[in-house]
This record gives C-alpha cells, sequence and structure tokens, in this order.
C-alpha cells in the first residue's frame, strides 16, 4: 500500500499553495499519494484523518508572524495532527539567508514553536517570495521596511522567488519517508 500524505497550508498571496502542491507532487511522483486542503477547507469540509499516514501542515510569516487561523486550526485540530507522523513547515522570505534556513536558526519557527499547542515531530524552514507588484501599497511599504531593516530588496517593483524548489520536492518525498 502507498504512502499517503495530507498536506494542509495557509496561503494569502498563493506562494504557500504551490509549495503545497510541489510537496503534493513530489509525494505521488516517488509512488506515494498525496492531497493538498488549505485550513480553511479543511475546517469547513472536515478531513478523513484515518485516510493519512502523514499529515503536514504549512504557514508563510507575515509581518514577523502567523495568521491567527493557524493557531486557531491547530488548537481545535491538535488531537489529530498529533495521531501519527506529522510535520510543520513555515515559508518565509527572512529564510533567504543560510542562517535563517535552518530550525534553530529561523526566529519564525521558535515563534509557532513557543506560541503553538502543537509540538510537530519535524519541522522545516522554506525561503519564500518578494512579490511587491502583487501586494496592496500598505503591505509594499511595510515589507520595504522590513527588508531596508535586513538587508532586503527595497525596489517597488522587485519580484524575487527564494524558494529551492529541488529542496521542497525532496521535502515531500521525506514526508512520505515518515510513515510507518
Amino acid at each position: 500500500m502507498s504512502k499517503s500524505v495530507l498536506v494542509l497550508y495557509m496561503s494569502r498571496g498563493g506562494h504557500t499553495a504551490r509549495i503545497a502542491r510541489r510537496i503534493a507532487d513530489s509525494v505521488a511522483a516517488a509512488g506515494g499519494r498525496a492531497e493538498t486542503m488549505s485550513l480553511l477547507e479543511a475546517d469547513k469540509e472536515g478531513v478523513d484523518w484515518t485516510r493519512y499516514d502523514v499529515v503536514a501542515l504549512g504557514a508563510p510569516v507575515l509581518y514577523g508572524t502567523y495568521d491567527r487561523s493557524v493557531f486557531d486550526f491547530v488548537a481545535k485540530y491538535r488531537t489529530q495532527l498529533e495521531t501519527g507522523p506529522n510535520a510543520f513547515f513555515n515559508v518565509s522570505v527572512v529564510a533567504r539567508t543560510p542562517e535563517k534556513t535552518t530550525v534553530a536558526g529561523n526566529r519564525y519557527m521558535q515563534k509557532f514553536l513557543e506560541l503553538s499547542p502543537w509540538k510537530p515531530r519535524d519541522l522545516k524552514v522554506i525561503a519564500g517570495k518578494v512579490d511587491y507588484p502583487s501586494w496592496r501599497w500598505h503591505e509594499r511599504l511595510m515589507i520595504r521596511l522590513i527588508m531596508k531593516y535586513t538587508h532586503g530588496p527595497t525596489d517597488p517593483t522587485t519580484v524575487i522567488d527564494y524558494t529551492d524548489w529541488d529542496d521542497v520536492a525532496g521535502y515531500g518525498r521525506h514526508l512520505a519517508s515518515l510513515a510507518t
């Protein structure tokens, strides 16, 4: 029987959803079965948790934190998330630098672990995307200030995808390997 992975995600601009799909595609390419589902969809439509050998949840870092819906979902479904092999991945532009791509070196992963009642067994930090043109004016302003402080790109026409897509695919294979 093939391994089955559920990749849950919260995405506001679509990049984390794209990462979730790449993870699922990688599981399928390795001979497993994978499905993606937004947290909103999972909460509204329900999840048959027994169908999955591994559950992963991913969320972007937005302005230095996670959307409240991520913590609400985790609190509501903590028991189901903890039942079997499970993982959490975050997506942040700050992970564009090598020292911020590690679990220990990524303050936003540490913040998640501090604030979350769920303690995932497996953790992954994934670099995100700067996409000034797609952001609202006040988001562009805020992100530009953050980027100035962190020595990132500040040109409001900048679009840079820092995501290592081969690493994301490798993470999908890793998740499939967590199934017992």
